[in-house]
């Protein structure tokens, strides 16, 4: 083996960084730039010069690469831009499904109140005028016609003793409204007028100043304004009617100004109370983390619908305080499952931790059908018989066969759905199915009906 003889630095550094070329490299594959004498003195092996053959490309061929990219066709580039375009998506896709579980997560103010903090209801019995005909029918409901006898002479308008008044355009109404928490006087807030008589419709009235009272018999609003009904109806001289939606309920926006403000202390001493709607010992735990890792060392759950909270003592403080503490967000597990039946409307509805198991159901519809015949027996002839009519009733009651159907369990809000669905059970017949299945133990879910 043979010494290698090592320059000096400045040599070394003037050898291997050569001069920039302007320009397209003047060298190929097979034309490499000089090399400095002292690089001749080290033995270079065959596989070694084949590797960095393939495996690293000359200085050349990358000076060559650059220059076909600067020299590419504006078509070509175009497409490396497209291909570069539908990368960045892929990626920003990928980057969705990883989403952090805050993204899912609800907000502290929409599943939980402050106590203390609520709305009051209230009261009030009132007067529609300007119908079209369709008010109250004054004989059959008096306290109207005290009710405008009250109202008149409280305006300085005195009548006669016994005065029949026969009205058709009055109503006697009752208004009720939500008074919100810290309502100030001059506020406007929305009320709702139903119709407490034997008025056809409330259509185009108008209603009279009313005072709104609580539950302690204090008035908190007045409320007066025209009528908003969202339906319609019609009829004819025969007596004949066709009526869309509701024509007896309506409601005035804005139609009532506050009077009255309602105390309310924003908690009391330094700690306030975090009400969840529903009662959940896992999601009192979460709210309670969740603050905590928001605000370290202020919450603690007290039970399975109460957290307590210790703020800031002074009221612009507390305010600020209440205002962060609502927008905390808090990953929640999936809700208990549960199917709410409306038997009046058959309307069935499941949120999506419903699940089922296997199970068999055996369905059959079952129709009755009650007819009434008119007969008319006529006497033989030659007899003094009289001709007689009668009525002859027919009851048919026909049960259709249902075959034995195997019901898969499903884990998923889809899977469930589909097993009912393949029953073809109309949604009467449906809540029948659903409290069946769930005296079996077959669906594993609540079932509440309303």
């Amino acid at each position: 083996m043979r010494a290698i003889a090592i320059p000096p630095a400045e040599a070394l550094n003037s050898a291997v960084r050569p001069e920039p070329v302007e320009g397209p490299c003047p060298w190929n594959k097979e034309q490499r730039p000089p090399q400095p004498e002292w690089l001749g003195t080290v033995q270079r092996l065959p596989m070694d010069d084949a590797r960095n053959d393939s495996a690293r490309p000359a200085p050349a061929e990358k000076h060559l690469a650059w220059s076909k990219l600067q020299q590419t066709p504006p078509e070509q580039a175009r497409i490396v831009q497209s291909i570069l375009l539908g990368l960045a998506l892929c990626l920003f896709g990928l980057a969705l499904c990883f989403v952090s579980p805050s993204a899912n997560a609800e907000r502290i103010k929409d599943i939980a109140s402050i106590a203390g903090v609520r709305d009051n209801q209230l009261a009030g019995y009132g007067l529609v005028v300007g119908l079209d005909g369709s008010g109250d029918q004054t004989t059959q409901t008096p306290f109207t016609v005290q009710s405008i006898i009250n109202m008149l002479g409280n305006l300085g308008v005195s009548l006669p003793p016994g005065t029949n008044l026969q009205l058709k355009n009055v109503a006697a109404v009752m208004v009720t409204a939500d008074l919100p928490a810290y309502a100030r006087p001059g506020q406007r807030i929305d009320v709702t007028v139903s119709s407490i008589g034997n008025a056809k419709s409330l259509k185009g009235g108008t209603l009279v100043m009313t005072p709104l009272k609580g539950m302690d018999g204090q008035v908190y609003a007045i409320a007066q304004g025209n009528m908003s009904i969202g339906g319609a109806g019609a009829q004819a001289a025969g007596g004949a009617s066709q009526t869309i939606n509701h024509l007896l309920a309506g409601r005035i926006p804005s139609g009532a100004t506050v009077e009255r403000a309602v105390p309310a202390a924003l908690g009391e001493g330094r700690s306030i109370i975090i009400e969840l709607r529903e009662t959940d010992f896992g999601a009192a735990r979460r709210v309670a983390d969740a603050i905590n890792q928001a605000i370290p060392g202020v919450a603690q759950a007290l039970d399975g619908r109460s957290i307590q909270v210790e703020a800031p003592v002074e009221a612009s403080a507390r305010v600020g305080f209440l205002g962060q503490l609502e927008n905390i967000e808090v990953g929640l597990m999936p809700s208990v499952a549960r199917v709410i039946v409306n038997s009046r409307t058959g309307s069935v509805v499941m949120n999506q931790s419903v699940t089922l198991r296997n199970c068999a159901v055996a369905h059959g519809n079952l129709t009755v059908t009650i007819e009434t015949r008119n007969d008319v027996s006529q006497p033989q002839p030659g007899t003094f018989g009289s001709t007689v009519a009668s009525r002859t009733g027919l009851v048919n009651i026909d049960q259709e066969g249902g075959a034995i159907m195997e019901l898969r369990g499903g884990a998923k809000l889809a899977d469930v759905v589909k097993a009912l669905n393949a029953l073809g059970a109309k949604p009467m017949d449906l809540v029948s199915i659903l409290q069946a299945m769930k005296a079996a133990g077959a669906l594993r879910a609540e079932l509440e009906i309303i």
